[in-house]
Order: structure tokens, then sequence, then C-alpha cells
């Protein structure tokens, strides 16, 4: 292990623009704090954005895998903590740990990152184009990214227009609006009265601007799973497995 590495760690107060109606921190937000701290340890290693478009590069996330014990609650400090957690011949592990501020652990995350050409869209070995890359082999969470199942019954379904805050700077749909489509096609009352334990998601395919997508819902007890496809061409973009607990 590089000595020199050292885990990233920021505060976050939660905001009320943060919350949904039970003031709990938003599954969006939560996605988007994690890409934060991703994009601010790996630009503090010299690895981010502007060294990426330097070198015509592109991190690509292809999995993540979180357990919630519980979500953070409005106006609430938490402390996140992420690290490059394991390599692989195409790609990277990178871990995260979300204490509340009693320094309990409320959220573990794992996510998989594929560095690729940007140009032509095809993934570049770490060896070859990072020779100094690093890691801390500690896991916040053993996952190794199991292959998620189709939904084989259609409980239920929901259709999006992907919209212009959608798309991120890639042009194409950001990664956290994917489990905020699948939360969202569940039953209302569901969903008002449990909240996300579990996630899996693995990304297949980009979406864009003005497309159609549809989620296709399989409930099985508190567990979804869920087949997320563009439908001008049925291509699936998407899928993710959610458990879920009710709410105390």
């Amino acid at each position: 292990m590089n000595k020199a590495m050292q885990k990233g760690e920021k505060i976050y107060q939660i905001r009320t623009y943060e919350c949904d109606k039970n003031s709990n921190l938003r599954i969006l937000t939560l996605m988007n704090i994690l890409q934060d701290m991703a994009d601010s340890h790996a630009s503090s290693i010299g690895l981010g954005l502007e060294f990426c478009l330097k070198n015509g590069l592109a991190w690509v996330g292809s999995n993540y895998h979180l357990r919630i014990n519980r979500l953070p609650k409005l106006h609430e400090t938490i402390r996140v903590v992420t690290w490059p957690s394991a390599e692989k011949a195409l790609g990277a592990v990178r871990d995260f740990i979300i204490y509340d501020q009693d320094g309990s652990v409320i959220i573990t995350a794992s996510s998989q990152w594929i560095l690729i050409d940007f140009m032509r869209k095809r993934p570049v070995s770490l060896k070859t184009h990072l020779p100094t890359y690093s890691i801390i082999p500690e896991r916040a969470l053993e996952t190794d990214f199991p292959k998620l199942p189709e939904p084989e019954n259609t409980d239920y379904q929901k259709r999006f227009s992907v919209r212009f805050d959608d798309i991120d700077i890639n042009c194409h749909v950001n990664n956290a609006v994917y489990p905020l489509w699948a939360t969202e096609a569940v039953d209302y009352e569901f969903r008002n009265t449990h909240f996300p334990c579990e996630i899996e998601i693995a990304y297949k395919k980009e979406c864009h601007m003005n497309e159609e997508v549809e989620i296709t819902t399989q409930i099985e007890d508190k567990t979804t799973i869920h087949s997320v496809k563009a439908l001008n061409d049925n291509r699936e973009l998407a899928r993710l497995r959610i458990k879920w607990q009710k709410m105390l």
C-alpha cells in the first residue's frame, strides 16, 4: 500500500431540501453525496475530473452496493469517509462509510468503477494509464457485485421522461437517477411506510436526453427487483435489487 494514500473525509449537514416528506435524506441526495466524495477524493490524489479531461479518460460507475442501517434525518450532521479499496485489471473498487454524529456507522457502501478512453468509449488498463494508482485494502462492505436477476413478473410499472436535470457532465443520465426511478416504481403506501435498507445497482447502458424509460418491478415480500429499459429500442439501462425495511 502506498503510505501516502489517505482516506477522504468530509462532514455534511442534512438540509431541508435534501429530505423527503418523512424528514429522511433522499436516496437521490445520498447517491450524490457518494459521487461527490468519490470525485473529491480522486481529485485530491490527482486522478479526478481535471486529470481525466486532460488525458481523454473518464471514470464510469458500473456497480453500487449499499447497506443502510438508517437514513440520516433533517439537520443531522454526518461524517462520510471514502477510499479506493481494491484494484482490478480494467477498474477499481471504492468503498464508503457514513457515521452519525455519535460515531455510529449508519451506512456502508461499495462501488465499482471502470476507467475508459472517453472518445473510443472503451475500457483501458489501470496499470498502463494510472501507474501510480494505489489502494487501501480495507472493505466497508464485503461484496463482489453479484449478477442481479431480471424481473420474472411484472407487479408494477412506471414510465419517466429523461429531463435536462437528469443529464450530467458526461452527457448522459447521472448514476444517482436510477435508484430514484426504481424507488418511485413501487406502490405509494408501501414506499410511505418503508425505507431501502439495501440497494444493489448494475449499470448497463447510457441513457440520454428526451428518451422515455420504463421501470418494471417485481415484488417478493420486502425485496423488489427492477429493470430499467429505454422504450425506443428496448435496451436495458440498469438493473436493481432493493431490500426494504418498515419504518419505526
